[in-house]
């Protein structure tokens, strides 16, 4: 019997995730003859650590989720700087840019999301204006960051704070402009987002918040909408993304801000899948790791025939942002119905909230405390009764079975998950290890930790150096 055929439309996170799992289930490929599509140049990478890039805490090539010889190796049709321009549901053939032509058995779009400019009279990008999504934005940013430049960054959201942060370090002077009363207002209140403000100023970033971008000048800078103006010789956008559906819609699929998918991640076409930020599903929040590496499980479990029965429920938001100096952990709903406990220290860059209700983690916010994040989303992830002493619990101080913080890898049970994306517990690090990963690079290559938003890998270093002592 033939393998199936099936083609992903999309190499980002999301499409190369999931030929990982298929490979996994399929290492042969005896069921599965599998074609992959990507639109850029690079093999894979994390886009997640892309704020990295910029801050020069990482290299680009250190981001990469693929070896150049990677679909060598796992028998993977990889046809890179190319894009499916028409899906053809009737002879299940995807027409490319290059005008060739793939057939397939089953069909996954896996496009992602495009940046949005807002309407910003002269506002386009170039040289001096950057949506940044991906890692060729990165090389944008970065050649034109000049030491001491000043930098406009729209948009005070995970991916802004992320970029300003980052380009402060590097020693330019960057204004963040937002027009929401207070930064991250989807993942934080205003108390949390009044810390984290204090803290990033200290760190040299200025904020305008409550007002917008009214009209950009080359070589000038942003005109306000309240009449202010602020310099910039680089505009970095950061104002959201729009899910990629415009071949689903041509091909007559059913789209309503995402491509509509069911717990199978099937679309209105059942040889047609999605997953990643081009769905629209109940339980998926846009523009978070976790949804889509949770996706690529299911699917890789239908698709190669391992799992009937798989389904995708949905992903419990755990929000991280990624910026030197600042440790910030946003928790399931920290707006739901509970009891409510909150701390804040400002001048320490410090602030802690916590919903409980039916004695379990239902929100939180965590920000200047890592012990009391790490012990909280263990909580939360395992469903674990939250203490009755819940300011121990509050200030990581309280040592539930299997909540230890994560500064204390010997005291971890092992099955205390340490790596939240690919859900590695403390126990397959340890067989990695003995299995001879015995430094994080190869405990990453085994098991995937940190190859996620990489909020993990202190984490990890501290389980490996547990290891080597013993």
């Amino acid at each position: 019997m033939s393998p199936r055929r099936v083609v992903v439309l999309g190499y980002g996170m999301a499409g190369s995730r999931l030929a990982d799992e298929i490979r996994r289930r399929d290492p042969a490929g005896e069921r599965v003859a599998l074609t992959v599509l990507g639109a850029e140049s690079h093999p894979a990478y994390n886009r997640v650590l892309l704020s990295a890039v910029v801050a020069g805490t990482m290299r680009a090539e250190t981001v990469r989720l693929h070896d150049e010889d990677w679909a060598e190796r796992h028998h993977v049709d990889l046809r890179t700087s190319i894009t499916a321009t028409r899906i053809d549901r009737g002879l299940r053939r995807v027409e490319l840019s290059d005008g060739s032509t793939v057939d397939y058995d089953a069909l996954v779009i896996a496009t992602g999301a495009s940046p949005w400019l807002p309407p910003v009279e002269g506002l386009e990008q170039g040289d001096d204006v950057v949506a940044f999504r991906s890692l060729d934005d990165c090389a944008r940013i970065l050649e034109a960051a000049k030491l001491g430049a000043p930098v406009a960054v729209l948009g005070g959201g995970l991916l802004g704070l992320e970029a300003a942060r980052g380009l402060a370090g590097r020693g330019n002077l960057v204004t963040v402009v937002h027009p929401a009363s207070h930064v991250m207002e989807r993942q934080l209140d205003a108390g949390a987002a009044g810390v984290l403000v204090k803290s990033l100023t200290k760190l040299g970033v200025t904020f305008r918040l409550g007002v917008g971008a009214a009209r950009y000048l080359p070589g000038d800078g942003l005109k306000l909408d309240d009449g202010s103006h602020i310099p910039a010789d680089l505009v970095v956008v950061c104002t959201g993304v729009r899910a990629e559906t415009a071949l689903a819609e041509e091909a007559g699929l059913s789209v309503d801000r995402g491509i509509l998918v069911d717990d199978a991640l099937r679309t209105s076409d059942g040889r047609i899948h999605a997953l990643g930020d081009c769905v629209r599903h109940p339980g998926t929040i846009s523009g978070l790791v976790q949804p889509a590496w949770e996706q690529a499980a299911v699917l890789a479990d239908l698709l190669t025939g391992t799992d009937s029965a798989a389904r995708y429920r949905g992903t419990a938001p755990v929000t991280r942002l990624k910026a030197r100096d600042i440790d910030l952990a946003a928790i399931g709903d920290h707006e739901a119905d509970g009891e409510v406990l909150s701390f804040a220290d400002p001048e320490r860059g410090r602030y802690a909230k916590l919903v409980v209700r039916d004695d379990r983690v239902a929100g939180a916010i965590l920000l200047g405390l890592p012990d009391s994040a790490a012990m909280i989303t263990q909580l939360h992830d395992r469903g674990i009764p939250v203490p009755e002493d819940r300011l121990s619990v509050l200030f990581g101080r309280a040592l539930p079975a299997g909540a230890a913080p994560a500064s204390s890898p010997a005291d971890l049970p092992a099955s205390a998950l340490i790596c939240r994306c690919n859900s590695v517990t403390k126990g397959r690090l340890v067989e990695a290890w003995r299995a001879g990963a015995t430094d994080v690079p190869a405990l990453a290559e085994a098991t995937r930790a940190t190859t996620g938003c990489g909020s993990c890998r202190d984490t990890v270093c501290a389980v490996a150096d547990w290891l080597v002592a013993q």
